[in-house]
């Protein structure tokens, strides 16, 4: 079933088969070859053959167009078409520099199926470094759009009309917001056995069960259709090494899993799925000085940050309410009451076992790098970065 049916916005009818439902039938050869004859942006791109498109999805007040740039692979036999986007928030980098180097890196040897790797999608938000779209609305909160709407509802439409409604899989790459970064996780309906499938494939150690929020670009993806996970690593306005190297294995992962790629998926030394969480908030205003990271283990009653006040002196400590791991916690070392420090994912396997899984496993030194990298970000001592990635029983 077609999105493009579905032009003025509507969700597909309830009651008809979806891609969720039966997502065999969807993906199956004789589905696939309906898209020999590939179009996009009013481009063909023949099997075998890649093509850098501009797409336009608006105009500027002189009436020149505003394009994406879409770089589009195929390959000689059919296959699944899966879309890489980055950049739906126009501060979030760390996405544009993955898409980057899948672009202009090591060549993508695809033996199978349609590759649409899209580097920004809010191509207004990046030209001033922020997060929205001019009439400030969030990109992520607008989907799948209404080409009648407003300017952010029309470039959600455009995209969703001419990249989403052609895909049978989707990836989208984000980083934390302003002031926060994230330890890398995909998210993604786990319900869902398709966005089950590719968000264990895509080979981050936590992935955080949920459909999303309403109008974001997963979310609507999935419900018309077209399984899609996103990925959270990092802090905006970077484009970061580890993260980088996460998001280009996590892609490649997806590929292979799907038989668009030669070659055996990375696994991680231990893999969760997250159902549950909670926030560690500061319960004073002051400064914080931190003594977990992005990763890091803690038990119940370890102390997180210590909050002191402007001469220095202590004034709380706050403490992990229950073992859990650093999913993301704040880059700012200022902080008021009741704002947050600290996101820990609740694991459903003990710490311990989780401890043993990382010593037993193969060496991962992406592993110890990504969260080496990450807990420069925060105002961690040498030695308690030390500690939290490779002490006290931590791997």
């Amino acid at each position: 079933m077609g999105l493009r049916k579905f032009i003025g916005g509507a969700s597909p009818p309830a009651n008809r088969e979806s891609k969720r439902d039966n997502p065999l039938r969807f993906n199956d050869n004789a589905s696939m070859a309906k898209r020999a004859r590939f179009s996009l942006g009013g481009v063909t791109v023949p099997a075998g053959a890649s093509r850098q498109i501009r797409m336009k999805i608006s105009e500027r007040y002189t009436g020149d167009p505003i394009s994406l740039p879409v770089h589009v692979v195929r390959a000689k036999r059919s296959g699944p078409t899966v879309f890489v986007s980055a950049a739906v928030h126009g501060d979030e980098l760390n996405g544009m520099g993955v898409i980057h180097d899948l672009i202009f890196g090591e060549p993508i040897e695809l033996t199978h199926g349609t590759l649409i790797l899209v580097p920004v999608v809010n191509i207004f938000g990046l030209e001033v470094q922020s997060r929205y779209m001019p009439d400030r609305r969030d990109l992520n909160r607008s989907f799948p759009g209404s080409s009648k709407g407003s300017l952010t509802s029309r470039v959600a439409r455009a995209f969703f009309d001419e990249i989403i409604s052609k895909c049978d899989y989707g990836i989208d790459l984000h980083t934390a917001a302003g002031g926060w970064t994230n330890f890398p996780n995909v998210r993604g309906d786990l319900t869902n056995r398709s966005v089950r499938r590719i968000a264990k494939a895509f080979g981050c150690e936590l992935m955080v069960n949920g459909k999303g929020p309403d109008g974001s670009l997963r979310r609507e993806a999935v419900r018309a259709g077209c399984p899609t996970i996103i990925l959270e690593a990092g802090e905006p306005l970077k484009i970061e090494p580890g993260v980088l190297a996460i998001g280009l294995r996590g892609v490649r992962n997806v590929l292979r899993e799907l038989g668009m790629m030669a070659g055996k998926v990375e696994v991680p030394a231990y893999q969760l799925r997250v159902d549950k969480s909670v926030w560690v908030r500061a319960e004073v205003g002051g400064i914080l000085r931190f003594h977990v990271a992005p990763g890091t283990f803690v038990e119940e009653g370890m102390a997180v940050a210590t909050n002191a006040g402007i001469f220095g002196e202590t004034q709380n400590q706050l403490l992990a309410p229950a073992d859990g791991i650093v999913l993301g916690m704040t880059t700012l070392p200022t902080v008021k009451p009741g704002e947050p420090v600290c996101h820990l994912a609740l694991p459903t396997r003990s710490l311990r076992s989780l401890r043993k899984a990382l010593k037993d496993g193969k060496p991962n030194t992406l592993y110890h790098q990504v969260r080496k990298d990450l807990a420069t970000n925060v105002s961690v001592s040498e030695q308690e970065i030390d500690a939290t990635v490779h002490g006290g029983g931590e791997a």
